[in-house]
């Protein structure tokens, strides 16, 4: 498996390239990267990937400390409001350290989904009260330590949040268990964003935590910090339309829908991804189109919040490129999420075949809205990321393995390689017990609530 240079060679029976299906296929891999994928090639002495190889997937948006409300938020119904007081309680409680071995497990889960990149919309930013930690990034160091343990890259979306909230009269001050999600002022969030530093396996970029949270007048400058952002123009994200409630006030305060507001302070582009865009006009969804601004759907937290089918189909016939992200963690499987993607549609068109297999797997892989646009292909000079999933699980016995999106889970997931780096074989993550991570970081946090 091992030759001259550190170049390493894997084979599959099948393979998702960019040209579709393949049978027989060698990836040699050097120095991280495809040197060569070769279809209709012998075994020779490549390592055998079992099943079928799809590229690495990107999990577009993601709150890590969500991960702790799984199970746990459903005993009293609610809505997306009272949902939001868990997640408040549980960040109330996170420091540095329990906050990184809470990512590093759920960053973990992630791996063994497939997942070879993940953007981090983080707002869990200070100490209690707002108190910023010695290090004003500590809890962004948590993170980037999660990840690299975890060994996934990571995009770090730091998200700018000013307000508590918008009402048809004006934008509220943060509430207490908000002031550790604010910097104060939109300078000041940009100070201690370019304090943030690259690395290898980590980009920086920007997030808008929405247009209720963030007030118009800071609006451009958010998205002009992230275009500053050095070696290259970091990606822009934003919670866009989740809710009517923020349309109706948004509408009421400023004249304009979320994504007009958005447009009218040159926040979209082709480095923005809007996340949700559950609730849109047609002026909204053309405006998404022309400007190329990503759509991100999560449709395993948007089921689970109740907050309504967005308009996926629509936005892509617009000319809006699709991403996916399991956001809350409800569940981590970015292959039901590309399913979903396809099944709400169904259920609001009554249709079939909304989307192509080629077009769930294309949003699955959307590194480019996170800033590796090197990634998510399986061609010569692309990073070595690659996921082989099992043919031969109850769930994936006898499909069509150019249809493994519409069948497979993330329990079907055999292989992964980040970087031409194993991370997960046979079906377990290189850290060992993910599950016994993950219970001895939640399991704390719920002893008193």
């Amino acid at each position: 498996m091992s030759g001259a240079g550190g170049a390493r060679r894997w084979h599959a029976a099948y393979a998702l390239l960019p040209t579709g299906l393949a049978r027989e296929v060698t990836f040699e891999v050097t120095d991280g990267r495809f040197t060569s994928v070769t279809p209709g090639s012998p075994v020779g002495d490549a390592a055998l990937l079992p099943g079928v190889v799809l590229p690495g997937l990107a999990n577009a948006h993601s709150h890590a400390f969500h991960r702790a409300l799984r199970g746990r938020t459903h005993a009293g119904g609610g809505t997306f409001w009272t949902w939001r007081e868990g997640m408040y309680a549980v960040a109330a409680q996170l420091d540095p350290d329990s906050y990184l071995a809470l990512a590093r497990a759920t960053y973990a889960e992630m791996a063994l989904a497939g997942i070879t990149c993940v953007g981090e919309f983080h707002y869990l930013h200070h100490g209690p009260g707002g108190v910023p930690y010695a290090d004003p990034n500590a809890m962004g160091e948590a993170l980037r330590q999660a990840a690299a343990e975890a060994g996934i890259r990571l995009t770090l979306l730091d998200a700018c949040y000013l307000a508590g909230g918008l009402t048809a009269d004006g934008h509220l001050p943060l509430g207490a268990e908000q002031l550790r999600f604010g910097d104060g002022t939109v300078e000041r969030w940009a100070a201690r964003l370019s304090a943030l530093r690259p690395s290898d396996g980590m980009r920086r970029g920007a997030a808008i935590h929405s247009v209720r949270a963030v007030p118009r007048e800071a609006l451009a400058p958010v998205a002009e910090a992230a275009r500053g952002l050095a070696p290259a123009a970091g990606p822009l994200h934003v919670h866009l339309s989740e809710q009517p409630v923020e349309n109706e006030a948004c509408q009421g305060f400023y004249g304009l829908t979320p994504t007009a507001l958005l447009d009218a302070e040159d926040v979209l582009g082709p480095r923005t991804t809007a996340v949700h865009t559950t609730h849109l006009t047609t002026g909204d969804i053309a405006a998404l189109g022309r400007t190329r601004t990503t759509a991100c759907f999560c449709p395993t937290t948007e089921r689970d919040l109740a907050d309504g089918i967005g308009p996926a189909r629509a936005l892509r016939d617009a000319g809006a490129p699709l991403s996916l992200g399991s956001d809350q963690h409800a569940l981590i499987d970015l292959l039901e999420e590309a399913r979903a993607l396809e099944m709400h549609e169904r259920l609001d068109s009554l249709q079939r075949g909304r989307f192509r297999p080629a077009e769930l797997l294309a949003a699955a892989t959307a590194h480019g809205s996170l800033g590796w646009e090197d990634a998510g292909r399986l061609e010569a000079g692309a990073r070595a990321d690659l996921v082989a999933v099992r043919l031969d699980s109850p769930r994936t016995a006898g499909i069509d393995p150019a249809q493994v999106l519409l069948a497979a889970t993330a329990a079907d997931v055999d292989t992964v390689l980040v970087d031409g780096r194993v991370v997960v074989e046979s079906g377990l993550h290189r850290l060992g017990d993910v599950g016994a991570l993950l219970r001895k970081a939640i399991e704390p946090l719920w002893e008193d609530m």
